[in-house]
Protein backbone atom coordinates (compact mmCIF):
# COMPACT_ATOMS: atom_id res chain seq x y z
CA UNK A 1 0.00 0.00 0.00
CA UNK A 2 1.20 3.58 -0.57
CA UNK A 3 0.00 6.37 1.08
CA UNK A 4 0.38 10.21 -0.66
CA UNK A 5 2.21 12.54 1.59
CA UNK A 6 -1.04 14.69 1.18
CA UNK A 7 -2.91 11.26 2.65
CA UNK A 8 -0.53 11.61 5.47
CA UNK A 9 -0.72 14.92 6.28
CA UNK A 10 -4.02 14.93 6.32
CA UNK A 11 -4.64 11.93 8.76
CA UNK A 12 -1.98 13.68 11.11
CA UNK A 13 -4.52 17.34 11.03
CA UNK A 14 -7.01 15.24 11.34
CA UNK A 15 -5.96 13.26 14.61
CA UNK A 16 -4.59 16.89 16.01
CA UNK A 17 -8.10 18.37 15.78
CA UNK A 18 -9.11 15.50 17.82
CA UNK A 19 -6.48 15.62 20.12
CA UNK A 20 -7.74 19.07 21.45
CA UNK A 21 -12.10 18.52 20.82
CA UNK A 22 -14.25 18.49 23.63
CA UNK A 23 -16.09 15.28 22.39
CA UNK A 24 -18.98 15.91 19.96
CA UNK A 25 -18.75 18.52 16.99
CA UNK A 26 -21.11 21.03 18.62
CA UNK A 27 -19.32 21.05 21.79
CA UNK A 28 -15.95 21.37 20.29
CA UNK A 29 -13.38 23.46 21.69
CA UNK A 30 -12.27 26.30 20.38
CA UNK A 31 -10.94 26.11 16.69
CA UNK A 32 -7.01 25.42 15.70
CA UNK A 33 -5.46 27.40 13.41
CA UNK A 34 -3.23 25.82 10.69
CA UNK A 35 -0.46 27.37 11.82
CA UNK A 36 -0.99 25.25 15.18
CA UNK A 37 -1.21 22.27 13.69
CA UNK A 38 1.36 22.69 11.27
CA UNK A 39 3.84 23.23 14.00
CA UNK A 40 2.66 20.77 15.86
CA UNK A 41 2.72 17.92 13.14
CA UNK A 42 5.56 19.44 11.23
CA UNK A 43 3.74 19.67 8.27
CA UNK A 44 4.41 22.70 5.50
CA UNK A 45 1.57 25.16 6.01
CA UNK A 46 0.91 26.09 2.76
CA UNK A 47 0.77 22.55 1.53
CA UNK A 48 -1.47 21.64 4.93
CA UNK A 49 -4.09 24.95 3.90
CA UNK A 50 -4.75 23.12 0.67
CA UNK A 51 -5.07 19.86 2.63
CA UNK A 52 -7.54 21.36 4.96
CA UNK A 53 -9.71 23.10 2.37
CA UNK A 54 -10.33 19.36 0.85
CA UNK A 55 -11.17 18.09 4.10
CA UNK A 56 -13.66 21.02 4.63
CA UNK A 57 -15.18 20.38 1.09
CA UNK A 58 -15.31 16.30 2.07
CA UNK A 59 -16.71 17.38 5.02
CA UNK A 60 -14.42 15.96 7.82
CA UNK A 61 -13.84 19.34 8.86
CA UNK A 62 -15.46 22.82 9.90
CA UNK A 63 -13.52 25.98 9.54
CA UNK A 64 -13.99 29.65 10.81
CA UNK A 65 -11.77 32.50 9.69
CA UNK A 66 -11.13 35.47 11.89
CA UNK A 67 -9.13 36.08 14.54
CA UNK A 68 -10.96 33.47 16.53
CA UNK A 69 -10.69 31.39 13.41
CA UNK A 70 -9.71 27.99 12.63
CA UNK A 71 -10.59 23.87 11.76
CA UNK A 72 -12.42 22.05 14.30
CA UNK A 73 -13.76 17.99 12.87
CA UNK A 74 -17.16 18.55 11.69
CA UNK A 75 -18.17 15.10 13.26
CA UNK A 76 -17.06 13.47 16.45
CA UNK A 77 -13.65 11.51 15.70
CA UNK A 78 -14.86 8.72 16.60
CA UNK A 79 -17.27 8.83 13.47
CA UNK A 80 -14.31 9.40 11.37
CA UNK A 81 -12.60 6.37 9.88
CA UNK A 82 -9.06 6.78 8.30
CA UNK A 83 -10.33 5.49 5.20
CA UNK A 84 -13.03 8.21 4.54
CA UNK A 85 -10.21 10.46 5.03
CA UNK A 86 -8.09 9.39 2.73
CA UNK A 87 -10.98 8.56 -0.09
CA UNK A 88 -11.64 12.93 0.55
CA UNK A 89 -7.89 13.20 -0.29
CA UNK A 90 -7.10 10.77 -2.93
CA UNK A 91 -10.34 9.08 -3.95
CA UNK A 92 -11.50 5.28 -4.03
CA UNK A 93 -8.68 3.13 -2.10
CA UNK A 94 -7.18 0.63 -4.29
CA UNK A 95 -6.56 1.20 -8.04
CA UNK A 96 -4.39 -0.61 -10.35
CA UNK A 97 -3.20 1.60 -13.37
CA UNK A 98 -5.83 3.72 -12.38
CA UNK A 99 -8.92 1.52 -12.41
CA UNK A 100 -10.91 0.28 -9.75
CA UNK A 101 -10.04 -3.71 -10.12
CA UNK A 102 -13.33 -4.65 -10.75
CA UNK A 103 -12.85 -3.18 -13.75
CA UNK A 104 -10.05 -5.35 -14.85
CA UNK A 105 -9.82 -7.85 -17.47
CA UNK A 106 -6.92 -10.02 -17.19
CA UNK A 107 -6.35 -13.41 -19.82
CA UNK A 108 -5.29 -16.97 -19.59
CA UNK A 109 -3.07 -17.62 -16.65
CA UNK A 110 -3.03 -14.03 -14.85
CA UNK A 111 -6.67 -13.99 -15.06
CA UNK A 112 -6.47 -14.70 -11.10
CA UNK A 113 -4.73 -11.42 -10.15
CA UNK A 114 -7.85 -9.48 -10.44
CA UNK A 115 -9.01 -11.38 -7.78
CA UNK A 116 -6.17 -10.60 -5.48
CA UNK A 117 -6.43 -6.65 -5.81
CA UNK A 118 -9.93 -7.41 -4.91
CA UNK A 119 -9.23 -8.94 -1.77
CA UNK A 120 -6.27 -6.30 -1.66
CA UNK A 121 -8.55 -3.74 -1.06
CA UNK A 122 -10.66 -5.88 0.98
CA UNK A 123 -7.81 -6.43 3.40
CA UNK A 124 -7.40 -2.60 3.33
CA UNK A 125 -10.48 -1.93 4.04
CA UNK A 126 -10.81 -4.11 7.09
CA UNK A 127 -8.28 -1.78 8.87
CA UNK A 128 -8.84 1.29 7.31
CA UNK A 129 -13.11 1.37 8.04
CA UNK A 130 -12.13 -0.31 11.84
CA UNK A 131 -9.80 2.32 12.92
CA UNK A 132 -11.02 6.01 13.57
CA UNK A 133 -9.29 9.32 13.95
CA UNK A 134 -10.25 9.01 17.60
CA UNK A 135 -8.75 5.61 18.08
CA UNK A 136 -5.45 7.91 16.62
CA UNK A 137 -5.48 10.19 18.66
CA UNK A 138 -5.87 8.01 21.74
CA UNK A 139 -3.50 5.45 21.02
CA UNK A 140 -6.00 2.89 21.40
CA UNK A 141 -5.93 1.03 18.39
CA UNK A 142 -8.94 -1.55 17.63
CA UNK A 143 -7.63 -5.18 18.90
CA UNK A 144 -7.31 -6.86 15.02
CA UNK A 145 -5.24 -4.27 14.80
CA UNK A 146 -2.90 -4.87 17.61
CA UNK A 147 -3.20 -8.46 16.50
CA UNK A 148 -1.69 -7.30 13.25
CA UNK A 149 1.07 -5.37 14.65
CA UNK A 150 2.22 -7.76 17.08
CA UNK A 151 3.48 -10.44 14.11
CA UNK A 152 6.92 -9.38 13.80
CA UNK A 153 6.44 -10.37 9.90
CA UNK A 154 4.67 -7.21 9.51
CA UNK A 155 7.36 -5.17 10.49
CA UNK A 156 9.62 -6.36 7.83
Amino acid sequence: MRLSARVDYALRAATELASVADGTAAERSRPVTAEQIARAQEIPPKFLESILLQLRRGGIVHAQRGPEGGYWLARPASEISLAEVIRVIDGPLAHVRGQRPEQLGYQGAARALQDVWIALRASEREILELVTIADVASGTLPGRVNELVADPSAWS
